[in-house]
C-alpha cells in the first residue's frame, strides 16, 4: 500500500552515499511548482548552503514564485523560482528571499547537517 496520494507525494532525499531521508511534496501547498517538480523527478545535484540554516540544491526546474512565503520552520521544503534550487530548512528561518513552499522532511532531519558542500543531492519518487 503506497503512503502516497493525489495531494501529498512520498519521496526519498538521498544524499549519496551518506544517507535517506523522507521527504513529501505537497501539492495543495504549490500545485503548479509541485506538478512541475514531479515530472521532472529524480533531480540531483550538488549541495550549497544559505548560511547555516538552509540547504539546496539547484536544479533545472523551471516555475515561477508560488504563494511565496519568507518564513520556514525547521524540515520545511520550498522551492527557489531565481536560480531552480529546492531548498531544505535546518532550522527556522525568516528568510530575505521569497520562496515556494512545496512539502516537508519527515525524518533524520537532522542528518542534513552532516551534508558538505558538494556532496551530491537526489530526490525521487520511493519505489516499491
Amino acid at each position: 500500500m503506497s503512503a502516497s496520494s493525489v495531494s501529498r507525494k512520498q519521496l526519498i532525499l538521498e544524499i549519496r552515499g551518506k544517507a535517506k531521508i523522507s521527504c513529501d511534496l505537497k501539492r495543495h501547498l504549490s500545485p503548479r511548482t509541485v506538478g512541475t517538480i514531479m515530472r521532472s523527478l529524480p533531480l540531483e545535484g550538488n549541495a550549497h548552503f544559505l548560511g547555516k540554516s538552509i540547504l539546496y540544491f539547484e536544479t533545472s526546474v523551471d516555475s515561477g514564485t508560488e504563494r511565496a512565503r519568507s518564513e520556514f520552520k525547521k524540515g520545511d521544503v520550498a522551492f527557489l523560482s531565481s536560480s531552480g534550487s529546492i531548498c531544505f530548512f535546518l532550522n527556522d528561518v525568516v528568510s530575505g528571499k521569497t520562496m515556494t513552499p512545496i512539502g516537508k522532511l519527515r525524518d533524520n532531519i537532522d542528518v542534513l547537517k552532516n551534508v558538505k558542500s558538494g556532496d551530491i543531492l537526489c530526490i525521487y519518487e520511493e519505489t516499491a
